[in-house]
């Protein structure tokens, strides 16, 4: 058996405007944007973690729409308040999904493209 492990580099979304789904992200998590292929008629854009420690999120402009409920999804955890932080994202252009489960902690969210992602009780 090898010793080997690949780790995960990016964590990919295909979007319909790469630009303003990296934007959204940027802010949500407070990390640095770049723009990695300014070539004419691609969009792609990566955020990450200062300093280069961790995954990143990376952001490419497809022409196909999304059709479904994302297949996998973020869960994000503010430092203060869940409410605050749910009002802040609605600021950013987030929304606040119609299926929310019963009795569940987390609330279901989805960013301005419609991705889907939940935000956990923070720490206040």
């Amino acid at each position: 058996m090898s010793s080997m492990r690949s780790a995960i580099l990016n964590i990919t979304l295909d979007c319909t405007d790469a630009g303003r789904v990296a934007r959204f992200w940027a802010e949500v998590t407070g990390w640095p944007l770049h723009q990695e292929d300014p070539q004419p008629g691609h969009q792609e854009y990566s955020a990450g973690p200062p300093a280069g420690g961790g995954i990143r999120m990376y952001f490419v402009t497809v022409p196909e729409p999304k059709v479904a409920k994302n297949r996998m999804h973020l869960d994000v955890v503010p430092p203060g308040a869940q409410q605050q932080e749910i009002e802040r994202l609605t600021g950013l252009g987030a929304a606040v999904s119609g299926a929310q489960p019963p009795g569940a902690g987390w609330v279901v969210m989805a960013d301005p493209e419609g991705n889907e992602f939940c935000v956990e009780p923070g720490a206040g």
